[in-house]
């Protein structure tokens, strides 16, 4: 027997945890995108100009990265059954980078090579992320890691809603969800500016828990 999955609740979820994500490296890791990488290219190149030369190169690690992760999520995909086992893998990643800074910030030996590591690590979850999203597409109500193509079909829906006196019930329904989707990666953003301002890296071990709970809860039992 499978859970039934809440569709709204697994998209609100995910847009949270990626915008959170995409925010606290930004904040926290030198200006490091680890769900828009295509961000990267902008950062790259800013810093490249500026002269912070070794920070700039750093920036286009993010793509190889990312394209080992989603090709590691389409392995996943091949041989596990449940879905959500590539949710359990980038769960426990966020969650082990987190611990990671907790014990060696404790330590003292945070150096910063291991900011760029848990940076990468958060890359590669987030390309899991990004796997997940193309590969079982009807799971949820959109892309979550990106908002552009969901501002763009959220604007297409409001016109067709202004077109027809708001009396288009599918565009009604399409606008309703790509709203969870933009809420909740804003939302994630917020409270990823705010978790990596004051504490850092070692705020992605919430991501992490709450990934694994949506693992668990949608798990075969």
């Amino acid at each position: 027997m499978e859970v039934k999955t809440n569709i709204g609740f697994v998209t609100l979820l995910l847009t949270m945890i990626a915008g959170y994500c995409d925010t606290v490296t930004f904040v926290s890791a030198d200006a490091v995108f680890s769900a828009h990488v295509t961000g990267n290219f902008i950062v790259f190149a800013y810093q490249l100009i500026k002269g912070s030369e070794l920070n700039a190169w750093v920036k286009l690690l993010t793509f190889p990265v990312f394209i080992m992760a989603v090709i590691t999520g389409g392995r996943m995909a091949y041989r596990f059954t449940n879905h959500y086992s590539i949710m359990f893998w980038e769960g426990l990643l966020l969650l082990l980078s987190g611990i990671f800074v907790a014990v060696f910030t404790y330590l003292g030996i945070f150096e910063k090579w291991m900011m760029y590591a848990v940076a990468m690590a958060a890359v590669f979850a987030m390309g899991l992320q990004n796997s997940f999203g193309k590969l079982y597409a009807k799971e949820t109500y959109g892309p979550t890691t990106m908002m552009t193509g969901n501002v763009t079909q959220a604007s297409l829906d409001f016109g067709n809603l202004l077109r027809n006196g708001f009396k288009d019930p599918d565009a009604t329904a399409s606008l309703k969800k790509q709203m969870v989707t933009i809420f909740g990666f804003l939302t994630g953003c917020f409270l990823g500016a705010f978790a990596g301002k004051q504490f850092g890296l070692v705020t992605l071990i919430a991501p992490g828990i709450g990934m694994l709970i949506c693992y668990f809860y949608h798990r075969k039992i």
